[in-house]
């Protein structure tokens, strides 16, 4: 009897595997010989979560731009699904050096970059064959898998690729299939890396998936990637630099991975590479930002990308598949959660170890200044599980990060205070300190990021304990705006005051603005007021409930007055006040411009600003009559110099010239600065006319000390300037690169000035630094009856540079 029992739990796993349909039964072709479409991915998934209810969970955890299901799906044994929720939350308790897990969190993030198709396809592989023939790694491991963290960008290649494939491929590199067009598959909806996304959370999919990360935590994050064709396989570990917060455990960990990856790799001759190009520094990485919250976050890297398609002849003359591509993904897939399998309680050990006190330098960051920043970088704190509070009446001393140099300043009940002593007090180190530690200068992506430079804030990274005391709820009634008044003041220094201005305009509600300060009712106001008459707005139904919706959607405090005569400065009347007109924007899209800048641009209107653009494309550019609209935005790109032909260039000018405003970012300047009519002009730099015959290899890091890997200035602000109203003398800039422009005679609103050319975090290489000493940053000019405003620097990079938002909005609404 014992014989038969045992011979029936023999037999019946193998009827389940038997039963449990392949990717390639389940979606009637062999995997790797099509690309499947995001729809079909779901089928596959939905069709496992039935077919294996005891052993996975799949939910739908958001949906995209274009409303695609963005999809998590749980595997492990029948008994740890039966006690999942328990196994998390005792996982979680580590963070606090308590509980007794006995389990290990794995995962697996998928197709992040929309044309790196191949690891969505390799997903599906993964989580059958852990269901079968390795569910033997499930039993002590919890794997989570993310098949398509970008499905609209994947869906957009997978169909491009289909259109244009030829039958059968063609492995011809020439080919059409092999070249994508200006919007490739690689971003999402917007045009946003959401690799580049994870820390500053600007794009619904980040948002939506950082809640599950969250509460999870997982061991071990894997974020499967593609490269440029020719290059071999890269896996673990990670090349240098090093963020110093990253423990010797997830150092030695990467490299234990890397070898049991590099085990299969030998086995089947497959070439691969490690400890290159990949640093660990940047913390929005897939790779950066779960190592930082504990686990061991790595970056897999197969070549092949949106140029590979389902196959291509490589530059040594082999050819590269999509199913050769898929088998490596599939690998080191496995081979992560096998090793995971093998070192269950020293995963569990070591993440207690990372969530206990680490004694960091700094014990709290004390930020100061705008409430609306201060409430924006509360959402965005929020949503990373980080704690802080309200300040008390006290001074605080340390690090300043106006001056650079240690200092204080005093703290109020309107101050944030963040401690270091919380579970995220690693990530609140690498998110607010102010220089990033760098162990090697070249590095794959910015060198500076610190948080209060990034909204603009006042702060002090104190070396002592700060107390605070629980956040101030905000009680205010915006809705208390006194009826029948004279006019009504708002203030303007902030995003939150600029999307106040947008609702109002789009409700068609008059707005006027202040150019210069003045003093009402005993209040002073800046320039940049806004004042909303009844006057202006007396045939708009419903003026009062309009306003009134704005203000409390906006938490927007509203100051009622009964007179337009002010006691100092300029009255309502004065032409120093000016009419902000509803505006007709449009932006260039196409080869001339970068994709990632154009989708800035895109996504600050649709989703910040929430104001109508239109999108104008290159091909049909000199078609447009230009005179529909009030302002025209041309994105920083490469392209300019063949898009700006003598035609495309006066067609422009004309229109400036007719009353036209032009916003002219970076790449698109370098375009307009040889047109004597604009005045803008590069800076002249000597070269040095020096032979150099150092070696390649140390000529190769030479070439650094013209970079600014994206480095942070402190530049001075003439806030007199439209563009600058509602900043203060100063602007902490992220600067990019190393262009450089003269000053403006009449114009120059940002600039950095004599001796400002240091980073204040961040790194500019030796000559990066001579080539900006005293050059703009933002700047306007007057032609004929428009403006030129000239935006060297971007102020929206990546969405997260929140104090450069308003200048963009400035440009749109206050330079007349």
């Amino acid at each position: 009897m014992k014989t038969k029992l045992h011979f029936l739990l023999l037999v019946l796993p193998c009827i389940a595997i038997a039963q449990l349909k392949s990717p390639s039964e389940f979606l009637g072709y062999e995997l790797g010989t099509q690309f499947t479409r995001h729809h079909q991915v779901v089928d596959y998934y939905e069709y496992l979560a039935q077919a294996e209810p005891q052993r996975m969970n799949l939910m739908e955890y958001g949906k995209t731009n274009e409303r695609r299901s963005l999809l998590l799906a749980t595997i492990s044994s029948k008994s740890n699904m039966d006690n999942l929720e328990q196994i998390r939350l005792e996982h979680l308790k580590g963070m606090k050096g308590e509980g007794a897990p006995n389990k290990a969190i794995v995962w697996l993030s998928y197709n992040v970059h929309g044309n790196e198709s191949v690891s969505t396809e390799a997903s599906m592989q993964t989580i059958y064959d852990l269901l079968t023939v390795k569910s033997d790694y499930l039993e002590d491991i919890v794997v989570l898998i993310d098949p398509c963290i970008n499905p609209d960008g994947r869906d957009r290649y997978v169909n491009w690729y289909n259109q244009y494939k030829n039958s059968p491929f063609q492995v011809d590199p020439n080919s059409k299939e092999h070249h994508e067009g200006w919007w490739s598959g690689r971003s999402n909806h917007y045009m946003f890396d959401l690799n580049r996304d994870w820390a500053w959370l600007t794009q619904v999919e980040s948002q939506q998936r950082l809640v599950q990360f969250n509460k999870w935590l997982p061991h071990v994050h894997v974020d499967f990637h593609e490269q440029g064709v020719d290059n071999p396989y890269y896996f673990a570990p990670a090349a240098e630099p090093f963020h110093e917060v990253v423990t010797n455990f997830q150092r030695e960990f990467q490299r234990t991975i890397g070898k049991n990856h590099a085990k299969y790799f030998d086995e089947n001759g497959w070439f691969y590479f490690t400890k290159e190009v990949f640093d660990l520094l940047y913390p929005s990485y897939g790779d950066t930002y779960p190592t930082y919250n504990g686990g061991v976050g790595m970056t897999y890297e197969q070549g092949g990308s949106g140029q590979a398609g389902l196959g291509i002849v490589t530059a040594i003359g082999d050819t590269l598949t999509l199913r050769d591509r898929i088998l490596h993904h599939h690998t080191t897939g496995l081979s992560t959660v096998e090793v995971a399998s093998k070192n269950i309680t020293r995963l569990n050990d070591e993440f207690k170890n990372f969530y206990a006190d680490k004694g960091y330098t700094y014990k709290s960051y004390i930020l100061n200044g705008n409430p609306d920043k201060i409430e924006a970088l509360s959402n965005l704190l929020d949503k990373h599980d980080i704690k802080y509070n309200a300040g008390v009446n006290t001074t605080v001393k340390g690090y300043n990060y106006k001056t650079a140099k240690t200092g204080s300043f005093k703290s109020s009940g309107n101050s944030l205070v963040i401690p270091s002593n919380q579970p995220k007090s690693t990530l609140v180190k690498v998110l607010f300190e102010p220089i990033a530690k760098l162990s090697d200068s070249v590095t794959y992506d910015i060198t500076a990021w610190s948080l209060p430079y990034a909204y603009g804030l006042d702060a002090i990274a104190s070396e002592t304990t700060v107390n605070g005391v629980g956040v101030v709820q905000d009680n205010t009634d915006y809705s208390a705006i006194a009826p029948n008044s004279y006019a009504y003041l708002a203030d303007w220094n902030s995003m939150k005051d600029a999307k106040f201005l947008a609702e109002l305009l789009r409700e068609k509600i008059r707005v006027r603005f202040a150019h210069k300060p003045f003093t009402l009712d005993g209040n002073a106001y800046e320039r940049g007021t806004l004042i909303i008459t009844k006057s202006d707005n007396k045939n708009v139904k419903d003026f009062n409930v309009i306003l009134k919706k704005a203000a409390v959607t906006h938490k927007k405090k509203i100051t009622a007055t009964n007179t337009g005569f002010v006691e100092s400065g300029k009255d309502f009347g004065s032409s120093y006040v000016d009419v902000i007109q509803n505006l007709n924007i449009a932006v260039l899209s196409g080869n001339p411009t970068s994709t990632l800048r154009f989708g800035e641009i895109w996504n600050f209107f649709e989703q910040q600003l929430n104001y109508p653009v239109s999108n104008l494309d290159e091909s049909y550019f000199h078609k447009v009559d230009l005179s529909k609209y009030d302002i025209l935005i041309l994105p920083d790109g490469r392209g300019y110099n063949s898009f700006l032909n003598k035609h495309i260039k006066q067609k422009i000018k004309d229109w400036v010239k007719a009353g036209g405003k032009l916003i002219a970012m970076a790449g698109a300047i370098d375009g307009l600065s040889s047109d004597k009519d604009y005045a803008i002009k590069e800076k002249e730099t000597k070269k040095d006319s020096t032979i150099n015959l150092e070696s390649f290899e140390v000529s190769e890091r030479e070439q650094i000390k013209s970079a600014i890997t994206g480095a942070i200035f402190k530049a001075t602000v003439d806030n007199t300037n439209p563009l600058a109203y509602g900043y203060s003398d100063t602007y902490f800039t992220l600067k990019l690169g190393d262009r450089s422009y003269n000053y403006l005679e009449n114009g120059s609103a940002v600039y950095l000035s004599e001796g400002a050319n240091e980073p204040v975090s961040g790194f500019a290489g030796s000559e990066a630094k001579k080539k900006i000493a005293e050059t703009l940053v933002y700047g306007t000019q007057r032609m004929g009856k428009g403006q030129v405003i000239y935006m060297i620097d971007n102020p929206l990079f990546r969405g997260f540079w929140e104090n450069g938002k308003l200048f963009f909005a400035n440009a749109l609404f206050m330079v007349h």
